[in-house]
């Protein structure tokens, strides 16, 4: 009698699916119980993201250990295929790592502080120089002032110690922050260096936990992904680094003072996919305005030129074998990368948007082929 009355009720009919309706009816039966269960799942849900966020600072160094593991990984396949041992390649690629971090600490560093700091205390004589120029009389009549206010407006913000205490947070903040930021940034270094030295045998690792039928497929296509992200992160590095040292070699030759910091900006810049050498180079123009108006055309000019050489050159040799993504993808994950996790979201986001359209492509769509 009752299993006629749960076949009634729809519990048990297999037109409407006997697992679903019988998961219905003990709902029915029971609604206070799924609803404590329901819950409490959701306080579980909520104390692990509550969790994740105290810990985020922790999960951002892994990543960025990760990725910058990632970005190593060429060079030392590189090396592999120059003969050496991996292990040996492995080293060879640490002891490089560890002379570039140290040249930047100890040399490039003091120096960028330095100018820095001479930069915007010298801000204002830089723009009672510039008020002094023709050019400069005479765009401020032919817009009414605008050029003034501006150009006003960003040398008073820059030259007041109150604007950077504000951006800190206060001194006290800022002592903070400085600190937290050497300690993420030397506990990245370590976590990059095990990383490295453990890439292959934690990939493997984490295999054995994919089910046998699906693992080579699995391994392919994770391979594939990391490969893409490695050769994406390596090459945007190298490309940031010419452009660098381009900038740096066109602002001395041109006489444009605090060269080094600017050049160094420019690098971190043109990190961010697209259009950071443009306003990499639309920044240094309007620097370059406090020297002489003629500077400053050269300047735009010769960064123009470059563009096109890095388009049609530079990066199809570096990125030859790197991701490959369409522009419209490339904005919006930069864009939804930068707005995350400021610039490292928005230089991830593109491997990562490779990575998905890999994924789509390998597997959904043949999926769908075949359904």
């Amino acid at each position: 009698m009752k299993a006629i009355e749960r076949r009634a009720r729809g519990v048990d009919s297999p037109a409407t699916g006997g697992r679903t309706s019988a998961f219905r009816g003990m709902m029915a039966d029971h609604p206070f119980r799924w609803a404590f269960i329901a819950t409490l799942g959701a306080i579980v849900a909520i104390g692990i993201v509550s969790m994740l966020l105290s810990i985020s600072g922790v999960v951002f160094s892994v990543f960025a250990a990760i990725f910058i593991t990632l970005g190593l990984d060429p060079l030392v396949r590189w090396f592999q295929r120059h003969g050496m041992k991996r292990g040996l390649a492995i080293v060879t690629v640490i002891v490089l790592f560890i002379l570039v971090i140290a040249g930047l600490l100890w040399l490039v560093l003091p120096l960028v502080i330095n100018q820095a700091i001479t930069f915007i205390e010298a801000l204002p004589d830089l723009y009672a120089g510039l008020q002094q120029q023709q050019w400069y009389q005479d765009a401020q009549a032919g817009t009414g002032g605008v050029v003034g206010t501006i150009y006003a407006w960003v040398t008073d913000t820059l030259s007041d110690p109150n604007f950077w205490a504000t951006v800190g947070g206060g001194a006290l903040n800022i002592g903070f922050a400085i600190v937290g930021g050497i300690s993420s940034a030397f506990f990245i270094f370590i976590l990059t260096i095990y990383f490295m030295a453990t890439l292959d045998r934690s990939k493997d690792a984490v295999y054995t936990l994919v089910a046998a039928s699906h693992r080579e497929r699995v391994v392919d296509l994770a391979d594939r992904i990391m490969q893409n992200v490695g050769r994406y992160l390596s090459g945007m590095v190298i490309l940031a680094f010419f452009n660098a040292l381009y900038s740096l070699l066109l602002l001395y030759l041109v006489g444009v003072p605090y060269a080094l910091v600017i050049a160094v900006a420019a690098f971190f810049i043109t990190l961010i996919p697209l259009i950071g050498t443009v306003l990499t180079t639309i920044v240094m123009t309007l620097i370059t305005l406090f020297v002489s108006p003629l500077s400053a055309v050269i300047v735009l000019v010769a960064m123009l030129v470059y563009m096109q050489v890095e388009a049609y050159i530079l990066t199809p040799k570096v990125m030859s074998k790197a991701v490959q993504v369409p522009g419209s993808i490339v904005l919006i994950a930069a864009l939804a990368g930068g707005t995350l996790a400021g610039l490292p979201g928005a230089l991830v986001a593109i491997p990562v948007a490779a990575g998905i359209l890999l994924i789509i492509k390998e597997v959904v769509v043949p999926a769908k082929a075949r359904s």
